[in-house]
This record gives structure tokens, C-alpha cells and sequence, in this order.
């Protein structure tokens, strides 16, 4: 499965959370360190919801680049 991953840039860490997931965040202080911990994060969040016999939710969040004219 693939969820989509939103990362934000803070003054002196980053953070990440999944949409698709409500609850599932991370921080680290640097972006590599972050995603590794996402990822962990959502393989223990998805376990989590096995053992409480919930079903596996469907990714269905997306993103995208748009670009504006700023005058």
C-alpha cells in the first residue's frame, strides 16, 4: 500500500503526517530521519488496527503543484 505523506519544514525540525490516517504523525530533525519515522509510524499504526480487527483503509488522499501569478 501507498499513503500519501505530507512533510513540513519547521525552524528547527520536521514534521509529517498522513492524511489517510488520522493520528499518524512524526518529527525529526532532519527530512531523511522524518520519513524513515513515518514510515514506521504508518507500519505500526496499520498493525494497530489489525489487532483491534478494524479494516485496512484505502489510501485515497493525492497532491499536487499548482501555480499562481503573484502581482
Amino acid at each position: 500500500m501507498k499513503f500519501l505523506v505530507i512533510v513540513e519544514e519547521g525552524p528547527k525540525s520536521f514534521g509529517a503526517y498522513v492524511p489517510d490516517l488520522p493520528g499518524c504523525v512524526a518529527v525529526g530533525v532532519t527530512r531523511n530521519e522524518v520519513v524513515a519515522l513515518i514510515q514506521e509510524a504508518i507500519e505500526f499504526h496499520l498493525e494497530g488496527m489489525r489487532a483491534d480487527g478494524k479494516p485496512m483503509p484505502h489510501p485515497n488522499s493525492s497532491a499536487m503543484s499548482v501555480e499562481v501569478a503573484v502581482a
